[in-house]
């Protein structure tokens, strides 16, 4: 298997345990806070695919890219979303469904494997955006966004876990 491959495959592997985090629930359900925290497992998937558009954006355009979309929740091109439409984009709101949130996500990871398949070279590199948690100056090649979109992933199935098992005692890793 080449290196696009395992990299695809690795994060299909990491999208399909966040998708059966939300497997048999209601919108209701997915939409749920079993926290303290704004995160609802229908809001982890909206945030991830979101991230995951983003980020794919960045891979051919760079950070000018990544400003654009569902990236911007606000879509005034500074990137802070304002506080209502970030809050927003952890939690279901109205007219939102499951389904569809699932369908969106879908969609997003067809096309992002699809880039990955088809840039020409995976060290294609642009400088990272001014944030706090980034180094000034800092670029990342296609490859190491690769690789944090699987981190960021995995990283959130494993919240999705926790709010699943406080939700109604199902474990999905467990």
């Amino acid at each position: 298997m080449s290196e696009r491959e395992d990299l695809v495959q690795t994060l299909d592997t990491h999208r399909g345990l966040l998708r059966r985090t939300v497997r048999d629930l209601t919108d209701t359900q997915a939409a749920e806070r079993t926290t303290v925290s704004e995160l609802c497992l229908g809001g982890l998937i909206k945030h991830v695919a979101a991230v995951e558009a983003r980020w794919a954006r960045f891979m051919t355009g760079g950070a000018e890219a990544m400003r654009s979309g569902d990236g911007d929740p606000d879509g005034d091109g500074d990137g802070d979303g304002g506080a209502a439409a970030w809050a927003d984009q952890f939690r279901m709101v109205e007219g939102e469904s499951l389904a569809g949130l699932l369908a969106e996500y879908e969609r997003v990871a067809r096309g992002t494997d699809e880039l990955v398949r088809t840039l020409p070279d995976l060290d294609l590199a642009h400088a990272l955006p001014p944030a706090p948690w980034f180094e000034p100056g800092a670029t990342w090649s296609v490859r190491r966004v690769l690789l944090h979109m699987i981190a960021e992933t995995s990283q959130h199935a494993g919240h999705a876990d926790i709010i699943r098992e406080s939700l109604d005692g199902a474990k999905s890793m467990g």
